[in-house]
């Protein structure tokens, strides 16, 4: 059974002694949290056992990640500075100290990043015939084609903007890249402009492709890059005739985009979420990346007309903005990348061509990237073409911008099915995209709906009614990932279809609750969020504790992408301290301190961080013996279990629950290569396998498996167990 392959018996209880779980040194503070999150994406690129473009793709990342952690976390602490909070969160840091620590711990952050670009990747990318240069090094003819390209396709779309009495400093937009430009008129009378370089062209040129197209020079192997803000650097003159250039220097902004929607006095979400959309351009500064050659007095100025503290600016190496990188990462140079790994068709699918016949025999689990996401379109699919599938309800948060299950939606309607969708448009940076869909759906004829009242609805559940001999049978499809073909490619989610009833009849009473008015709905087996998940998680965790203090099985293990909120941390503290053993298997951000001796000896926290996000979220329980395990959307977070709509689902096939188990948690617990091993003190340190222990990375055990069909022998050579982990 699954609860036997995990468990060693728990280690006996500590001696009780008073603890205050409230006390700030037993939490680490969540923002610093997300920054060593952003490190270890960070190591990725560091690592040089990783393919060169891979590792130029986590630089890129890290740099991505690190714009949206300003334009929404650092914003939000600034605002709480200038309202005068003083109110703290459970690690006891104030909104000040808070951006104190993030900008100490950043800056060395940097420093490695552009070190491993410049010092590393750079030079190692020459070896493979990839140049990244300068424009000053190109030899003439190079230096020609690129001035023919500025004239032809750049010059036209550049706009300088003169800052003079008569025409005030120009709005700086979100994350755009700008050359301050200093310059000399006619009168020797120094003058300054602003230059924006535009978004529409691709950031880093390729030499050679311009020397092709504008001189027919011949393209080789060799490919050769500069970035677009010197080649415009370098044609100055051509834009400001008559005037002497002095110098121009890149600088980057990053504003405000947290979106603050009055939800109650919206007469039309979507309008009222589309108007938000278009405000984020013009929220207050919160960053200022600058050139470390900028001068002095330049920077006054730029910091005098952006209304910046010095705490705000940040001063790096060439270039800025590195999120841009994954232009670089996407050259198609095989040998560079990863092996390319194709997901995979569940055998078990192959056993029946009727999906709803084989649903009714057994639950089926699909483990994406490793499975392919084809079943989960095809279950909409064949709903939509279904003559007895009578109605088709699913929620939407993040689908992509080319989405096979809105078109598979969309012929449902044509075919005459009753068709209900909620579209989440507050999915933070997916507005736009959600509005879109929205709108196209509801031309179609669809019931959209837009979620409830101050709730983003973040749960994941497509339910199929049809008629089978009379009678009405529920089909369900819940996950932990969202209804994206294209982020199920790289991130790690998992999915369950299923035709249980009780789970059925509950995914109905879901959907009655977010399309009407169901504000006391009950549920036979989903924990729904904000009603109930919260006090059943607290539930579970005690009645672990009462299994430990009866000397029975008590074990828990969580895989999550955050650990973030301090009632749940203090009873699992409680739980640790009650000598339940505790395994935590968090991605991201994780507030808890473990190996506190007396608090969180039992508890060990990994995060794994490798080529696939991981993103499932996993509960198990030992339950004395008769083991639970549930799955769905939910973080441990404040957000998660207060302020959102989610969905915790339990896997009740023993089959299914021995996979989960033995396979994934186990597994993961045994990762050796990609797995960090969180410190009491908030620090992370690399696993590395032990003397004659055979390395394992989870990703490509998974990988391997599901090639092999799930039945091959494969490393590990023995059956993974918990009682094996480091």
């Amino acid at each position: 059974m699954a609860q036997e392959t995990v468990s060693a018996q728990a280690p006996s209880a500590t001696p009780s002694r008073e603890v205050d779980l409230r006390d700030p040194a037993l939490y680490i503070n969540r923002e610093l949290g997300m920054l060593e999150f952003n490190y270890r994406v960070l190591e990725e690129g560091l690592d040089p056992t990783n393919p060169l473009l891979e590792r130029v793709k986590f630089l890129a990342i890290f740099a991505n990640n690190l714009d949206e952690f300003f334009m929404i976390r650092v914003s939000g602490l600034r605002e709480q500075v200038a309202a005068g909070v003083i109110e703290t969160p459970a690690d006891g840091l104030t909104p000040a100290q808070q951006l104190a620590a993030i900008r100490k711990r950043l800056l060395p952050m940097f420093d490695a990043q552009y070190r491993c670009f410049w010092d590393e990747l750079v030079p190692e990318l020459k070896q493979h015939n990839i140049i990244v240069g300068s424009y000053s090094d190109l030899p003439d003819d190079r230096k020609e084609a690129l001035q023919l390209f500025f004239e032809e396709e750049i010059f036209p779309v550049l706009t300088p903007l003169a800052v003079d009495p008569g025409r005030p400093f120009p709005h700086i937009s979100n994350l755009s890249l700008n050359l301050a430009v200093l310059m000399l008129d006619e009168n020797k009378q120094q003058r300054f402009a602003r230059l924006k370089v535009p978004q529409a062209l691709p950031r880093l040129v390729s030499v050679d492709e311009m020397a092709h197209k504008y001189l027919k020079k011949r393209v080789g192997k060799r490919k050769t890059f500069v970035f677009l803000e010197e080649i415009i650097a370098a044609n100055l003159e051509k834009l400001f005739p008559g005037m002497q250039i002095l110098e121009s220097h890149p600088f980057r902004v990053t504003r405000n985009a947290d979106m603050e929607i009055e939800e109650d006095e919206a007469s039309d979400l979507l309008e009222t979420i589309e108007a938000g959309v278009r405000q984020r351009r013009f929220g207050r500064v919160v960053r200022l990346e600058i050139q470390e050659d900028m001068p002095q007095f330049l920077l006054d100025m730029l910091k005098g007309y952006l209304g910046v503290e010095r705490s705000d600016i940040y001063s790096l190496a060439a270039p800025l903005g590195m999120s841009q990188l994954f232009a670089l990462a996407g050259l198609d140079v095989p040998d560079l990348k990863d092996p390319p790994y194709v997901p995979q068709r569940p055998p078990v699918l192959n056993q029946s061509e009727d999906l709803f016949a084989l649903l009714r025999q057994h639950d089926v689990m699909v483990y994406h990237p490793f499975d392919s996401f084809l079943p989960v379109i095809e279950f909409i699919r064949t709903a939509a073409h279904d003559p007895q599938v009578m109605a088709i309800k699913v929620t939407l948060y993040r689908v992509g911008s080319n989405s096979p299950i809105v078109n598979a939606l969309l012929e449902a309607q044509e075919n005459g099915k009753q068709v209900a969708v909620l579209v989440e448009l507050k999915a933070r940076f997916d507005e736009e995209n959600n509005i879109v869909w929205a709108r196209k759906l509801e031309a179609q004829g669809v019931h959209v709906v837009y979620g409830l009242l101050g709730l983003k609805t973040h749960c994941k559940v497509a339910l199929v009614v049809r008629r089978e001999e009379g009678e009405l049978r529920r089909y369900i499809h819940l996950s932990t990932g969202n209804y994206n073909a294209t982020t199920a490619r790289i991130y790690t989610d998992i999915g369950m279809l299923t035709s249980r009833q009780d789970l059925g009849m509950d995914a109905s009473e879901l959907f009655n609750r977010l399309t009407g008015y169901a504000p006391a709905a009950q549920y036979r087996k989903l924990l729904v969020a904000p009603e109930h998940l919260r006090k059943r998680f607290d539930q579970l965790i005690q009645r672990e504790i009462e299994h430990a203090k009866a000397g029975r099985l008590a074990r828990v293990i969580f895989k999550m992408n955050a650990l973030v909120d301090s009632k749940l941390i203090r009873r699992l503290y409680e739980a640790s301290m009650a000598g339940v053993k505790i395994d935590l298997l968090v991605r991201g951000i994780c507030c808890l301190r473990p190996g506190l001796e007396g608090i969180s000896e039992n508890i060990r926290v990994t995060s794994i961080v490798g080529r696939f996000l991981e993103h499932p979220r996993i509960y198990y329980f030992a339950n004395g013996g008769e083991a639970e395990v549930y799955m769905g959307s939910a973080d441990l977070m404040p957000r998660n279990l207060d302020r959102r709509v989610e969905t915790i689902f339990p896997v009740e096939d023993e089959k299914l629950k021995l996979r989960i188990v033995d396979e994934i948690l186990a597994i993961q617990m045994l990762d050796n290569v990609k797995a960090r091993e969180l410190q009491s003190d908030g620090t992370y340190v690399r696993l590395e396998p032990k003397n004659g222990e055979t390395p394992l990375n989870s990703q490509e055990w998974e990988m391997e498996r599901a090639r092999s069909g799930g039945s091959a022998q494969i490393s590990p050579p023995h059956k993974p167990t918990a009682s094996d982990r480091p």
